[in-house]
């Protein structure tokens, strides 16, 4: 399902959207109702053998460096 993360440049909500195809335009925040909202980068998340496997694109959450060799 093509759900995707946005957050409100007014308030700084972040709220979750089912968008079919590409279509953003009309897309308002949920707490304050302002147009001004941007979508987020998602974590991706697949399976490898019988373990899934998330990859947030920013490096990893156990090191403050956001990209180290423990990452991969």
């Amino acid at each position: 399902m093509p759900i995707f993360e946005f957050q409100c440049e007014e308030c700084g909500e972040i709220f979750e959207e089912l968008i079919l195809g590409s279509k953003f335009e009309g897309l308002k925040c949920k707490k304050c109702k302002s147009s001004k909202v941007h979508k987020l980068m998602s974590q991706v998340a697949y399976k490898s053998g019988e373990k899934f496997i998330a990859s947030s694109g920013s490096g990893c959450s156990s090191c403050s460096g956001g990209s180290c060799s423990s990452c991969r």
